[in-house]
């Protein structure tokens, strides 16, 4: 479980995270919320990328906001980018490998672990083929795979499905769902996509400016009058 308590941002004089507390239970949970009501500020501070002004952060008991960046990787943090990390020049292989060698410890060398994290997506391309070589949907694949590979503890999901189309999509969210139960992991998903976030998510939290306006299971918090007013805006008279 990942639970947060009264956690504020400042960039100056915004608050993109305004005393916001909530938690994440096991499996797949939602964050969502409209263009800048403070979604990826909130996975940035869990990744170590920003520090908050205030507020405290456990996962499964510690506190993670004592932990360097990079000892929250070692520690099981893993996190996908809305723009795509993996290094087009290099392999599909070496590029998963990468991310097991770099958090996996000094010297971890398991193929297998490299192996079962391409094979877990689905994506069918030889190991060997270059990251250039793919399409968009194939390279969203890779990133889920870096984010999976070696022993995750806490995966971070930011906008995986941006731009695909349906069918994409849904091979995409069948990946997503598997997360929990093959390794373990607690996964957080922000995405605009509601059908996506319905079909993996049982539990969904809703920010706007930078604060909680619901949380709970997702189909209740997706028919909340506040959720539907902070996309849709009031209406007028």
């Amino acid at each position: 479980m990942i639970e947060i308590n009264d956690l504020s941002v400042r960039f100056g004089g915004v608050k993109p995270i305004d005393g916001l507390s909530v938690a994440f239970a096991a499996g797949t949970c939602g964050l969502i919320g409209p263009n800048g009501a403070g979604k990826t500020t909130l996975l940035n501070v869990l990744s170590g990328f920003v520090i908050p002004a205030t507020g405290s952060v456990r996962a499964f008991g510690e506190d993670l906001l004592r932990l360097a960046p990079h000892r929250r990787a070692r520690w099981g943090l893993r996190r996908t980018f809305q723009t795509e990390q993996a290094i087009r020049e290099l392999s599909i292989y070496d590029n998963v490998a990468m991310v097991y060698e770099n958090t996996a410890g000094r010297g971890s060398r398991d193929r297998g672990a490299v192996r079962k994290a391409i094979d877990f997506v689905g994506l069918r391309r030889e190991p060997t083929e270059r990251v250039d070589m793919l399409a968009a949907g194939e390279r969203r694949l890779i990133e889920l795979a870096r984010a999976v590979v070696g022993r995750p503890r806490l995966i971070l999901l930011d906008e995986p499905a941006a731009g695909l189309p349906e069918s994409e999509t849904e091979h995409l969210g069948s990946v997503i769902r598997r997360i929990p139960s093959e390794f373990g992991a607690l996964v957080i998903l922000i995405d605009h996509d509601m059908s996506l976030v319905s079909a993996c998510c049982s539990e969904t939290a809703v920010l706007d400016f930078g604060q909680l306006i619901a949380s709970g299971p997702t189909d209740e918090a997706l028919r909340d009058e506040r959720v539907i007013t902070a996309y849709l805006g009031d209406e007028e008279p």
